[in-house]
């Protein structure tokens, strides 16, 4: 009862400093259920600086990791931007520098660079156009013939190769979260549960998709759970998202293909944190200019899409 009693007091406090600061809290689909349960939007990491890039807010408390803060000041520079917790990093964006990339770039003259979101605002900066999980297919078709360098995800760009057909340099990232899953997961969960259908994030390993009957992103998922009418669906994917599915669809049951995809970074962001953040406005994230321009016609050039 006390930790209830402490939530709801440090809720209460952050609303109050929220109207102060005139902010907008963005949290990812991924972070604490009582991080989530106070977010303006709960969503995706570029579906989330979008919209607040559409607010009159001026400060943006990005309850995220640190790249996710990056691309909010890259579409928002004139707002203040805040990552409750400056460790909360992301290990498959650090399995890549700005200046690896331009070695490789060196050594394949003319490549096209596509560069997953989840990746620094330097590593954009470097790139030709970004992509997310729910459109790297479409990027990915949109790009002339010529050689294509996919950065950093491995798993992303193996699927997105094998939809369109096009051979790229993939990266040798991955996220250490999604590839914890293992199809042998999904295979039990769903002899476990007769008729469920599971649905796998494409950072997954193949062979885990492969055991998936859909491949999604995470707001591809939100949105088949809400539509369809199955009543047991499987998520091979960090398992944050559940909370959002149960709230947003009584009714239907929704079960983690492994309770091991558990992001350490995502879970490092807590309401004593955000309050804290709000109160003292730190720490904040920004992204030097000359970056931020070239990084930002790589994020455009993917919307304008």
């Amino acid at each position: 009862m006390k930790d209830v009693d402490k939530n709801a007091e440090q809720v209460e406090q952050i609303m109050a400093f929220k109207k102060k600061r005139r902010a907008v809290i963005l949290v990812h689909n991924y972070q604490r259920p009582e991080v989530q349960d106070i977010g303006d939007f709960v969503g995706d990491s570029l579906e989330l600086s979008q919209k607040a890039a559409r607010t009159d807010a001026e400060v943006i408390v990005f309850c995220g990791v640190h790249f996710m803060a990056e691309t909010a000041f890259i579409l928002s520079p004139d707002k203040t931007v805040l990552l409750p917790d400056s460790g909360a990093g992301c290990p498959m964006a650090d399995m890549i520098t700005a200046e690896a990339l331009m070695k490789k770039k060196k050594e394949m003259p003319g490549s096209q660079v596509v560069c997953y979101v989840n990746s620094s605002a330097a590593v954009k900066a470097e790139s030709d156009i970004c992509c997310t999980s729910a459109n790297a297919v479409r990027v990915v078709q949109s790009l002339p013939p010529g050689e294509i360098i996919f950065v950093p995800d491995q798993y992303l760009g193996h699927f997105a190769a094998m939809k369109t057909g096009r051979e790229m340099t993939l990266w040798p990232g991955y996220c250490p979260t999604h590839v914890k899953i293992q199809p042998e997961d999904i295979i039990e969960q769903k002899k476990k549960y007769p008729g469920s259908v599971a649905l796998a994030h494409p950072e997954c390993r193949p062979e885990t998709r492969e055991a998936a009957d859909e491949v999604m992103s995470t707001g591809g998922m939100i949105r088949y759970s809400r539509e369809c009418d199955v009543s047991t669906i499987i998520l091979a994917t960090e398992t944050g998202i559940l909370h959002r599915l149960n709230k947003e669809n009584p009714g239907k049951n929704f079960v983690a293909a492994s309770r091991m995809a558990i992001c350490p970074n995502m879970k490092k962001i807590t309401l004593e944190k955000v309050l804290w953040s709000l109160e003292e406005m730190n720490p904040r994230v920004t992204v030097p200019e000359e970056i931020r321009v070239r990084a930002n016609i790589a994020v455009e050039r993917m919307i304008s899409l």
